[in-house]
């Protein structure tokens, strides 16, 4: 028996990236490989921020960050994160996979963005995002 005291923080999933709520019924379930996310830009407090943009990498099936200059799949950006993830532990390991949602079909504040989508990556997208 713990009675020491605990001490539990907790992250606020930051959504003002979206332009509204337009897509967010249509968010279907993806598998991340976080082992492609770095921890200083997309998770320096555990959880993968919304907003990341996400390719799907060719061997396996699972999702990383959208990055026009990889040679795995990510180079064609498929979409965003919709929801924060938590990929550290409590007691600091960092998972190899995380399930989370993606949306396909949105209106995005590029402004707000967590991380900068390129020329390529928005030709990726195409009709399916749009940009404000």
């Amino acid at each position: 028996m713990n009675l020491g005291l605990i001490t539990e923080s907790f992250s606020q999933d930051r959504r003002d990236w979206l332009a509204g709520a337009h897509g967010t019924d249509i968010a279907p379930s993806v598998t991340l490989d976080v082992s492609k996310f770095t921890s200083g830009t997309h998770y320096p407090d555990g959880y993968i921020k919304s907003g990341i943009p996400l390719g799907k990498i060719t061997t396996g099936g699972k999702y990383g960050p959208y990055d026009d200059a990889a040679s795995d799949g990510r180079q064609t950006c498929v979409g965003f994160l919709y929801t924060g993830v938590e990929v550290v532990t409590k007691r600091g390991q960092v998972l190899t996979s995380a399930v989370a949602s993606m949306l396909v079909h949105c209106a995005v504040k590029e402004s707000k963005l967590p991380v900068a989508v390129d020329t390529a990556g928005k030709t990726d997208l195409g009709a399916r995002v749009i940009f404000v």
